[in-house]
């Protein structure tokens, strides 16, 4: 029998399935500038829908610390003692001088809010399960497996989320993974390498960190990207193989992982995706999985630039304003061909531009 979790306690129904907390944000004493992600940018994505009316605090999920019981669902003890180290954790997150901080500092400062962001993606399964569309808008640590982090990623929270559906929820027991991050998902690649349940697509730039061969094994669908890819072929290419992801295989929950580290400009990245490219990748996505009546949990990953919040925020109103976050469980009106239609020509159009 699963351990009981708060995790999965249900919300007010009033809110809408995007989960949050203040407690995601990184600030201490500077040292988060040392690393070139913005550790403030999941605040700046509130704010910005604040601004623009879609959310108010009382009408988002507030977010919750997964405990150490929810952790080893998927992570070794071994692993989680190791964190009690604080050169392992300034190794995983790639901010050295985190490595001289007494522990306790480290794990309020730094791992704190790294597993309220994982308790956000494991609550944001069950809300996209029960709500047709579920948006965690942090998470998407996808280099971590069950026993190694790297990558600023601690908590394997792709692969908890995923876990605890199957063990948890009557019904869901094939999930696909569609990792739009401009960085191979190596982490939920190594945990789902020869789990059947779990398809595996991945689009992301060949040449960049992490290049882990072993773990490309367990991708269903591999879009191997060269530097500087622009959205005409980028678009073109998700387009493709989302639809084909999902047509080879037929499965109970989509978790998007979104990195906005595509963006042209990203120091790590190396791609050269504009910012309404961005918007209309996540805008192909989710009209794949909606239109098929597909619950998707979507998690907002890497992006290193201070712009990326302002995109992400502009996505989920693109999104919004488009019908695909309805607040009804799955959206059946969006299966008419004439939507699918329009991607392909929009698609069309971005080829269009760049051959004048």
């Amino acid at each position: 029998r699963p351990h009981r979790t708060e995790l999965y306690e249900d919300p007010p129904s009033g809110c809408w399935p995007i989960v949050y907390s203040p407690e995601y944000n990184i600030t201490f004493m500077g040292l988060e500038k040392l690393h070139p992600f913005d550790a403030g940018k999941w605040g700046k994505v509130i704010n910005f829908l604040k601004e623009e009316k879609l959310i108010a605090d009382d009408l988002i999920v507030q977010a919750r610390e997964a405990t150490d019981e929810d952790l080893l669902v998927v992570h070794t003890r071994r692993y989680l003692n190791k964190l009690k180290w604080s050169f392992v954790v300034a190794t995983i997150t790639e901010i050295p001088p985190v490595a001289f901080l007494p522990n306790f500092v480290v794990q309020r400062k730094v791992l704190k809010p790294l597993r309220t962001q994982t308790g956000g993606t494991i609550m944001a399964g069950k809300l996209a399960v029960d709500r047709g569309w579920a948006i965690n808008v942090g998470g998407g640590f996808h280099h971590c497996s069950s026993d190694k982090g790297g990558g600023f990623c601690a908590y394997a929270d792709i692969t908890l989320a995923i876990k605890f559906l199957f063990e948890r929820v009557q019904g869901v027991s094939r999930a696909t993974i569609i990792d739009l991050d401009a960085h191979q998902g190596n982490g939920h690649e190594r945990d789902f390498m020869d789990d059947p349940r779990v398809y595996i697509m991945d689009a992301y730039n060949r040449y960049i960190y992490p290049g882990d061969g072993f773990a490309k094994r367990a991708i269903k669908r591999k879009v191997e990207l060269e530097w500087g890819t622009e959205d005409t072929e980028y678009l073109q290419k998700v387009h493709t193989h989302v639809e084909g992801a999902l047509n080879e295989f037929k499965p109970d929950v989509v978790v998007y992982n979104a990195g906005t580290d595509i963006l042209d400009g990203d120091p790590l990245g190396g791609l050269a995706i504009s910012p309404q490219g961005i918007v209309k990748r996540d805008e192909v996505v989710f009209r794949a999985a909606r239109s098929r009546g597909i619950p998707v949990l979507m998690v907002t990953s890497g992006g290193y630039q201070k712009r990326t919040a302002r995109i992400i925020a502009d996505s989920i109103l693109n999104l919004h304003s488009l019908g695909l976050l309805g607040k009804e469980r799955a959206a059946c009106a969006l299966g008419s061909p004439s939507l699918d239609q329009m991607v392909r020509d929009s698609v069309k159009d971005f080829s269009n531009l760049s051959l004048q």
